[in-house]
């Protein structure tokens, strides 16, 4: 409590020692987490193009050694170009701004196309599990040399849109093409070592149980992606977030006597929201807009909220009292009626 204390008393000082004015100047506020559109969706469309050519390299590849590694890697391939198609579609959508009935804009257009990335990985993990099984009962002989090839390719390739995709901004969309992508690379450093063992030891056996391999690393890539959509969606907190403290947190200011209602959610994972109800003490005007303005820079600051509705309820005698319009004091049928008195 002492902390909290503390610490609303130097952003009180912040708020009213900075300007004259007394008031809240935004451009002071913790700057938001994301990337700019323009240079996110460039980089997609390098990956895309990357993807695209190694997709090209190793179906021609994998058909002439007879891998279904390469074939199963191809076709995860496949898939994520769409995806990349699906992820560009969808940034275009979130950069339009929220008008009419759409107030809280587009952005989470970009969390459902996460959303069917990670469905279409399991749905790839599955293709690739039933293939595999079968060329397990029916080895087929496989050369070795092409496929390793068409596999280093792979990890080159992939590593160069690692590196493209990676960002430590709470971008969900780029996040779900970096996992694709990292999916990829783990694919094909499996394919090389099965390529190694059948070169030196002619386990035919182990392209398929490669493919084995890709299926799962697929699936396990897709789990959290699933579940961090999902809870967007569900408009569940963040789990950076934890309510019991943001509460306890806005309890810590003097004039805060409790916190009624707190509600937090996130419109993208790099967009959160809170609303709150809080019972404050009696407060002139001028009080509450300073009280409200240090909240919000406080919430900003502390926890990386970047949209705070505060409504503040005094405790006081008259506070459950509602002064009603005189209309509402007649009698209705004598108002119907026009009886009414002057």
């Amino acid at each position: 409590m002492a902390l909290a204390k503390e610490r609303s008393d130097q952003v009180a000082s912040r708020i009213l020692n900075s300007c004259q004015c007394g008031l809240l100047h935004w451009g002071n506020l913790k700057p938001t987490d994301t990337e700019p559109d323009g240079q996110k969706i460039q980089r997609l469309w390098i990956a895309l193009s990357l993807l695209s050519g190694l997709f090209i390299t190793q179906v021609l590849i994998g058909l002439w050694s007879h891998s279904l590694s390469l074939l199963a890697d191809s076709a995860h391939l496949l898939a994520d170009i769409a995806v990349f198609g699906l992820t560009l579609a969808a940034s275009y959508f979130a950069q339009r701004p929220a008008t009419g009935r759409v107030t809280f804009g587009y952005g989470r257009v970009e969390v459902l196309a996460a959303l069917i990335n990670g469905l279409s990985l399991f749905a790839i993990a599955a293709i690739v599990t039933f293939e595999s099984v079968e060329r397990l009962q029916t080895t087929e002989s496989v050369l070795a040399l092409p496929m390793l090839t068409g596999a280093a390719v792979g990890v080159i390739i992939n590593g160069i849109n690692i590196g493209l995709l990676y960002s430590r901004r709470q971008d969900l969309n780029l996040r779900a093409a970096l996992l694709h992508a990292i999916a990829d690379a783990a694919s094909s450093v499996s394919i090389v070592f099965a390529s190694l063992i059948i070169y030196f030891w002619h386990w035919m056996w182990v392209d398929a149980a490669a493919s084995l391999v890709i299926a799962c690393l697929t699936c396990l890539s897709a789990i959290p992606l699933i579940q961090e959509s999902l809870e967007v969606f569900l408009e569940f907190s963040p789990r950076s977030l934890a309510p019991d403290s943001v509460k306890a947190n806005l309890e810590g200011f003097e004039a805060v006597e409790c916190v009624e209602t707190l509600y937090i959610w996130a419109i993208t994972p790099s967009h959160i929201k809170l609303c709150a109800n809080l019972r404050v003490s009696s407060l002139s005007p001028t009080e509450r807009d300073h009280l409200v303005k240090m909240l919000q820079l406080h919430l900003n600051q502390e926890f990386g909220i970047h949209e705070a509705i505060l409504q503040l309820l005094e405790n006081d005698a008259t506070s459950g009292f509602v002064s009603l319009h005189p209309l509402l004091h007649r009698s209705l049928t004598s108002y119907v009626l026009g009886n009414t008195q002057d």
